[in-house]
């Protein structure tokens, strides 16, 4: 009897789609040992703080008006997007993916409600709302940030304006003094910021020499799974500031490497955990063509500016950041198991990514040796979400805090063959929908 074998170029080419497969098999594995371990040691009353672990977050299946639009908008980008973004206009495409970010995270966060959904996500007493009428004097708050950093004590900060250095807040005090005070006018600010994520990374890998990649990646940044998280928390802004920072350090031209810095060196201001964002600038300046230097130097400059402004005025960083460890301890984090959420969060991490984001990395390792800006950018990506695991600092809620990271892991979503992108957009937009309705997320 003959034996029928199949030709070596589509054997070569189903080898690395069944490797894609089995990563995907193992989130899926993971995913549902951090879902049962975590439910059986909530039952057992370990301090995991969080309902729905590995999600910050409680099981409450629910429905809203918000979820036919994001149906829809899936559909349109699955269905249209993907072929379009292959050959549209580059500004026409820019334009189109932020809007498409903002009504997919618009969308999401309506499915539970305008006051639920958005207009109230930042005011409980934990958020930076909360202290935003207490700022009477920007000076005075920077020179007496750290006094109230630690808690049990009059005056302390609130939970999320504690764990982060004062650039959190002034945001949302710059927010309040121009007008747009409020809950429902901070949601909507970390929504629309938070889209020029889909804008930043694209721009960035364009700039870099990887323009079909760039168009590649535009529909998976619109149905990001983290737009949960973007809306509305702070830590999409926090996204946008660093994406834009990365953009801007490559673009051409000292002025802007200067600007790049300059939101690099806020986003320092912005999180402590943002000096990982350092390896996303170096793999960004390791791939630029020409001039590598003077983009170093121009951007070191502008970090230099603002990590100065911010040390004259009275904040010292690394003050700031030995006083947080120990606020760290004083609260959740202090009963949440490292030996649990090590590795649960990176399963909370699959989830805001999206269960593309192994599959790809997967691809992104094997073309190593290329260095080429999709591969740098993406792994140095998955290497910032491993050192923020391992530190032990990030103990549960990571699906929204490693969004800045998440973003650049999905740049290896050019490196999937084109004609599955379909089926893996489809799958980033079903994680979305299913996260949003069957729990109700915290931010």
């Amino acid at each position: 009897m003959a034996v029928v074998t199949a030709p070596p170029e589509r054997a070569r080419t189903r080898r690395p789609i069944a490797a894609d497969l089995v990563v995907l098999g193992t989130e899926a594995v993971l995913l549902g040992a951090a879902v049962v371990v975590g439910l059986l040691l909530n039952r057992r009353g370990v301090g995991l703080h969080a309902d729905a672990a590995p999600l910050f977050a409680t099981w409450q299946p629910h429905v809203g008006w918000g979820t036919p639009a994001a149906v829809l908008i899936a559909g349109a980008v699955i269905g249209w997007g993907v072929p379009w973004a292959r050959t549209a206009r580059w500004g026409t495409l820019l334009g189109a993916a932020w809007l498409g970010s903002v009504a997919w995270t618009l969308a999401l966060s309506m499915v539970d409600g305008w006051s639920a959904g958005l207009a109230e996500r930042l005011t409980p007493q934990a958020e930076y709302l909360t202290e935003v009428p207490r700022v009477t004097d920007i000076g005075a708050l920077l020179a007496g940030f750290a006094d109230r950093i630690l808690d049990f004590q009059p005056g302390s900060w609130s939970t999320h304006t504690a764990g982060h250095p004062p650039g959190a807040l002034l945001l949302f005090v710059f927010l309040d003094r121009i007008g747009l005070g409020g809950g429902a006018a901070a949601g909507l600010a970390c929504v629309l910021i938070g889209a020029t994520v889909a804008v930043s990374v694209p721009v960035t890998l364009r700039a870099l020499g990887a323009p079909d990649a760039a168009r590649a990646t535009v529909p998976f940044l619109v149905l990001l799974p983290g737009a949960v998280w973007v809306g509305a928390s702070a830590d999409g802004i926090f996204a946008a500031v660093v994406a834009a920072g990365v953009a801007l350090l490559v673009a051409r031209g000292p002025a802007l490497a200067v600007g790049g810095g300059l939101l690099l060196g806020f986003a320092l201001y912005l999180s402590y955990g943002f000096v990982l964002a350092g390896v996303l600038a170096v793999a960004a300046l390791v791939c630029r063509r020409d001039r590598r230097v003077a983009a170093l130097l121009a951007g070191a400059a502008g970090v230099t500016a603002v990590v100065v402004a911010f040390t004259v005025a009275g904040f010292h960083w690394w003050e700031g950041y030995e006083l947080v460890v120990r606020r760290y301890n004083q609260g959740w984090a202090a009963e949440r198991p490292y030996a649990y959420w090590v590795w649960a969060n990176l399963a909370a991490f699959v989830v805001s990514a999206g269960p593309v984001v192994g599959p790809a990395l997967r691809r992104a390792v094997a073309g190593l040796r290329e260095r080429s800006p999709v591969v740098l950018l993406a792994l140095a990506g998955a290497l910032a979400v491993v050192g923020a695991d391992l530190s032990g600092m990030s103990k549960a809620e990571v699906e929204r805090i490693w969004l800045p990271f998440a973003v650049w892991a999905l740049a290896a979503v050019a490196l999937l063959p084109a004609r599955t992108h379909r089926w893996w957009l489809a799958g980033q937009a079903l994680t979305a929908l299913a996260v949003n309705h069957l729990l109700w997320t915290v931010s």
